[in-house]
This record gives structure tokens, sequence and C-alpha cells, in this order.
């Protein structure tokens, strides 16, 4: 393809994006086809020869969009958001034709020194303690996400503490979090090769909005010291997937640092709101961490994947991670005058990822982003108060960020009916294609996560969905 041909098709491809944005509320937002559904619409051998992309894209409208669930529709209230914007767009789309692999310094020196800058400018604008800083012993390193972030911290962790102690002792290393941390630990820990009855899933306290208690931490340390055991690593969040609970960072951190234990912080999803003054003191305590770790493809208008990691001691990752083969040897790396990515990470190949951030940071600018949390939140409010003025339900919990939990109460002297009847109402809700929303269970409840944080998402979205949940609940609620 020449320069020509780019021209024209990447036109046209820029047209079919753009219609699709300015459509995105005529398709139901939860996809509503079968198992299967595309195997019978499509060929079962690829084509000989080569078509027209006018035919690729009319049978994406027509076969590939009925199967898309629209994470960026203005309806879109399920998990978290993923982010996308004009400014997230453009970087991946120069990034892609870039088309670089930049696991060293050599094969293309722009792209990682650009995300040693842009990393340093997110921590300043979350104010992360100096020590996170490329211009020190650590930094920052864009992870694809924040299941590969915690990854590598908790093989850095590992290699770390086994160097003090030999190698055979991995039967004796122990992790801590609590039950409302997210999953993407325990697959970290399977593969890092940390015995199952060593992760100790602590118990949060619903009576501090499901946040760990120090206390419980303290305990189970002390324990598992006394029998022997080498606590090592220990995850605490801020934004949990649940109920966005936030644990006590300061508490915790000294525990942790007292034991000498890795202390992780995840802000995968709430660490985005942190770079709000109002929210900043969630992170208090963060200058205990080893390592913090937010995604700005989840709330910061940067398009998937770019999680971002910051650890205070990069020498612990890469003697864990690295690699020397003759083929990669080149002086920079050699002299130690330069940053290797792919020693801060599993893989060897990575994409100029960096390039998108930048171009959030600068065609937004720290304001627009700030007022950009900040609507969502005030959104998430009206929600709030909409529910609350329905005594049909319930708040469960209250509200950090723009994550509203709540449930259909069930009739009087029926509750062991409640978990049935909010399922469904999810099902049905979901059903009608106008909005999608997602569920979580808090001490045996099941509850409805209304989550806002998609772009395109105003005032008449919320209005509308409430609407749609009401005229539901009406319905289940008549048949009881």
């Amino acid at each position: 393809m020449d320069a020509e041909q780019l021209r024209e098709y990447g036109h046209k491809m820029v047209d079919f994006i753009a219609d699709y944005y300015k459509n995105i509320e005529n398709f139901p937002v939860l996809s509503q086809v079968q198992p299967g559904y595309l195997r019978k619409l499509l060929p079962e051998t690829a084509p000989a020869h080569s078509e027209t992309l006018k035919d690729v894209l009319e049978d994406v409208q027509t076969k590939i969009l009925p199967g898309v669930t629209h994470w960026q529709s203005p309806d879109y209230f399920a998990y978290f958001p993923s982010n996308s914007s004009v400014a997230g767009f453009l970087g991946e789309m120069l990034s892609a034709g870039i088309n670089m692999v930049g696991f060293s310094w050599i094969t293309s020196p722009a792209a990682t020194e650009l995300e040693m800058i842009a990393l340093d400018w997110l921590a300043k604008a979350l104010k992360l303690p100096d020590e996170f800083l490329s211009t020190g012993q650590g930094g920052g390193v864009i992870q694809g996400t924040a299941s590969e972030a915690v990854l590598v911290v908790i093989l850095a962790a590992r290699d770390k503490v086994l160097r003090r102690v030999g190698k055979d002792a991995i039967s004796k290393l122990v992790v801590y979090c609590s039950d409302q941390t997210h999953s993407s630990l325990q697959k970290a820990c399977q593969i890092g090769g940390i015995y199952p009855e060593n992760f100790r899933v602590l118990k949060a306290d619903p009576s501090r909005d499901y946040a760990l208690s120090p206390d419980t931490l303290s305990e189970a340390v002390s324990h598992d010291m006394a029998t022997g055991l080498i606590p090592f690593f220990f995850c605490a969040t801020i934004g949990t997937t649940s109920s966005t609970a936030v644990d006590p960072l300061l508490e915790l951190g000294k525990i942790a640092k007292s034991n000498s234990i890795w202390f992780h912080v995840d802000a995968a999803y709430a660490g985005s709101a942190c770079i709000c003054p109002e929210y900043r003191g969630y992170m208090n305590g963060v200058e205990e961490a080893d390592s913090f770790n937010m995604n700005a493809h989840k709330w910061f208008l940067t398009n998937f994947d770019c999680s971002a990691l910051w650890v205070k001691d990069r020498s612990a990752l890469i003697q864990s991670l690295s690699t020397n083969p003759e083929y990669l040897k080149n002086r920079a790396s050699q002299e130690n005058l330069v940053v290797d990515y792919k020693d801060w990470q599993v893989p060897l190949g990575r994409r100029f990822r960096s390039l998108k951030l930048w171009m959030v940071l600068r065609l937004y600018g720290l304001e627009k982003l700030q007022a950009y949390i900040r609507n969502h939140i005030e959104l998430a409010k009206l929600f709030e108060e909409l529910v609350a003025q329905d005594k049909r339900f319930e708040i469960v919990t209250p509200r950090k960020f723009s994550l509203v939990c709540f449930r259909l109460l069930p009739p009087p002297s029926n509750e062991d009916y409640a978990n049935k009847l909010n399922h469904d109402l999810l099902d049905s809700v979901n059903s009608t294609g106008k909005l999608f929303i997602s569920h979580t269970l808090l001490s045996g409840r099941y509850i409805l996560r209304f989550a806002v944080g998609a772009p395109l998402t105003e005032e008449r979205h919320i209005v509308g969905a409430w609407k749609v949940l009401q005229d539901e609940a009406a319905t289940l609620l008549s048949k009881c």
C-alpha cells in the first residue's frame, strides 16, 4: 500500500468510526446475539483473492457490530469504564502507523524516553512520592493491564526475598490481600509459584465499608511468622471492584514495612480520580508503598491498553525479569546508560503506548481531565439521589467515586428472595438493550452496580437508565 492508498483507506476508516460514534446510541448496549452466531455468517475459509475495503466494512456493519457490546455507549454502566477519546484514538493510530517494537532503548529511543517522561508527568499529577520518578532509583512503566502489573511486582518481590532466604524457601512465602482484592492477584500467585495454601484472603470489614482492618492484617502476619512462614507481599486497594472500598494505606503500609513485606497499591479504577485535589486524600499512605498501579485506559480517556505501574526500586524488577541474549546486546544497554523496558515486563516486544497517554495529557490538559472526572462523579451522585428517593430500593454502600451499589428490596418478610429478585432485575434490564449494568456479592447479598464513566454519558442517560430500572422493577414486583 502506498501513501495515497493509505490516505484513501484511512479517510474511509475514520469516516466509519466517526459514524459509529454518531450512531452508537442506536445499538443495543449489551450484544443480544447467541453463542456461535458469527460462524453461521462467515465463510469457513479465508478468501483466496483480495476483497475491497467497502465489502469488509459492510460486513463489519451487518455482521460484526451486532456481536459487539458497546463499551463507549453513553448507556454503558457495567463493570468499570474503558475510556476512548479522540486524543487516545489518534495516539493509537499514530502508534499503529509507526509500528515499532520498543523493547529496548536502541530499538526506538523516543519510545523509551517518552514513556519515562509521560509517566513522570502522570506521577506528578497524582502527587506520588519522588521515589517513583524515573529521575531516582524507581520509575514508571506501561503494562498492558493491572493483571500484568501485579504479576511483575509479585515476581520482583518473590525473587528479592528468595535471594535473601534461599530459593528452597518458596514453599514458605505468604501473600496477603482482602476478600475485595481483584482476582488478578490470585492468578499472579498461581503463575509465580506461590503455594495456594499460602495465599491469604482476609475478610474485609463491612463496618468499614468493606475496607481491610489493619488489625486483621497484623494478626495474620504475626500468626504466620510464629509458625515459621515468610510474609513477603501485600496488596491494598484504592477503589475495589465490588464497591470502590478504599483500604487504609498508611496503617497497612506501616505493618508491611515493619515486617519487610512488599506493599503494592492497586488503584486501577480510582487512581484517575486522584488527580483531583479533593480525592487525593484517598492516596494518603502511598508513600509507604513499594509499587503503585492505575489504569489510564479505565477512566483517563486513554484507549485500551495502558496500565501505568510505578516502582520505588527498578532494580528489583530488572533482577527478576531481565534477560540479555547476544543478539540484543548494544553499547547503550551494556554501559547502563539507558532504560530497557523489556526488563520491566513479561514479554519482550512492546508497543509505543506512551504516545496516546502523552497526547491525552497534552490535548486535554490536567484541568479538563479533572473536569471530566468530576462530571462523572456528579452524574453518579444524581443516580444515587434518584435511587435514594425510591423506597423500593436501597443504597448498599456509600458512594465514593462514580460507582453506585444498590439493590431492589424484596417484599416484606421475604429477604431470602432478595438475591433472585435482583438477579432477575439485572437480566431484564440488560435484555432491553437500553443499558448495561453488572453485579457483585457483598456479605452474601446480590448487589447491582451502576458505574458512570463512558465519555458520552450525559444527565439524560442517567435519567433514562433509572426509568428503565424503575419500570422493570415494577414489573417484577407485581409478580411477587
